[in-house]
């Protein structure tokens, strides 16, 4: 079964899936860095960054420390 079939089941059903996946990449972007997500969930940079920005995180201070650690 692919992706859209499952999706159409689930919505059937009353389930709304995407917004249990935005809701959950809200919360990861809201604990994890954009790279860190970005490479969990195979997703672009890009993509991961700008969930980061919808939640408003801020991470220069996880960068800054991770650039001091070397």
């Amino acid at each position: 079964m692919d992706h859209g079939r499952l999706t159409h089941q689930l919505n059937t059903l009353g389930i709304r899936v995407i917004a249990a996946r935005n809701s959950a990449l809200c919360s990861l972007a809201d604990d994890l860095p954009a790279p860190v997500i970005a490479e969990l969930l195979g997703l672009h940079i890009n993509t991961a960054v700008r969930w980061g920005k919808l939640v408003k995180r801020d991470w220069t201070s996880y960068l800054a420390a991770r650039a001091d650690s070397g």
